[in-house]
């Protein structure tokens, strides 16, 4: 969907923590009248500035409560944010006057491209231009380059799995999302990057056959670190998995698992993690 901006939005609902996080880094908390649909606690560093802006929703807002706040645009982590039980089809919200934006990687009507860190700097920097803050942006993306620089890349050739939740299916990190993103900057193998996808539901015994070396867990409110641990560790199938059964495990915030501004530092946190890990020769 195209959109044309005649002006920097004033009055501006955020959806999703990813959306939530990149305003607030580039200092735009004084246009943000909402958010919604967070996916944990903003990070200390932004903290404060969040604190000050209303949380409409602890889930999907409802149309109606979004525009008795009368914002000018809603920035979206999700495209399905944008439903007519969610908070409005984004061309019901065009006619009336108010702009929307979906994150390019979270688009899921067409297949996205595999995400890059250069297109996810050039997201931010688009950002800042569509609200006259490219200077900020710039800054930031420097930042998140420099940062991005000092990463060490592995070079034991370990595989790996991003396990994002699910019990009796994973839903697990893909060929071209931030997964496997993050995989490449530290150096480890993903053991479903031949799939043409962000995110799948794969199978237990399709991980089994892999016996990756290291398991990636995301942690939630919903669905946490802790929990999954337990859950490899009781099913018959996976805790005789190698990564399982000596406790090869790093952990990634949820937010830090979809394209974002935590994404550098969750590359940068993970390959610390990983350097801790031994295995024997």
């Amino acid at each position: 969907m195209e959109v044309i901006f005649e002006a920097p939005p004033e009055r501006v609902v955020a959806i999703k923590s990813t959306s939530a996080e990149l305003l607030l880094a580039l200092g735009l908390e004084d246009r943000m009248i909402g958010l919604a649909f967070l996916d944990a606690p903003v990070p200390t560093r932004w903290a404060e500035a969040a604190s000050a802006i209303p949380v409409i929703s602890e889930k999907l807002p409802s149309q109606e409560v979004v525009l008795e706040l009368e914002p000018d645009f809603i920035y979206g982590g999700w495209e399905s944010n944008f439903s007519a039980d969610g908070a409005g089809e984004r061309q019901t919200l065009t006619t009336l006057g108010i702009d929307s934006y979906v994150s390019p990687a979270a688009c899921r009507s067409h297949t996205p491209e595999k995400l890059t860190f250069e297109a996810l700097f050039s997201q931010i920097e688009e950002i800042g231009d569509i609200f006259g803050v490219t200077e900020a942006a710039a800054g930031l993306t420097n930042q998140l380059r420099t940062e991005l620089d000092s990463i060490e890349l592995d070079e034991r050739g370990l595989t790996a799995l991003w396990y994002s939740s699910g019990t009796k299916t994973p839903y697990v990190g893909a060929g071209n999302g931030a997964p496997q993103m993050i995989f490449e900057t530290v150096g480890l193998e993903n053991i479903f990057d031949g799939t043409d996808e962000s995110w799948i539901s794969a199978s237990w015994e399709t991980v089994v056959d892999a016996d990756p070396d290291v398991i990636v867990l995301v942690d939630s409110e919903w669905n946490s670190a802790e929990q999954k641990r337990r859950l490899l560790a009781e099913n018959p199938v996976t805790s005789q998995l190698s990564a399982v059964a000596n406790q090869r495990y790093l952990v990634v915030p949820f937010p830090a698992s979809e394209a974002g501004v935590r994404n550098v530092g969750a590359a940068a946190d993970m390959a610390q993690q990983l350097d801790q890990l031994t295995f024997e020769q």
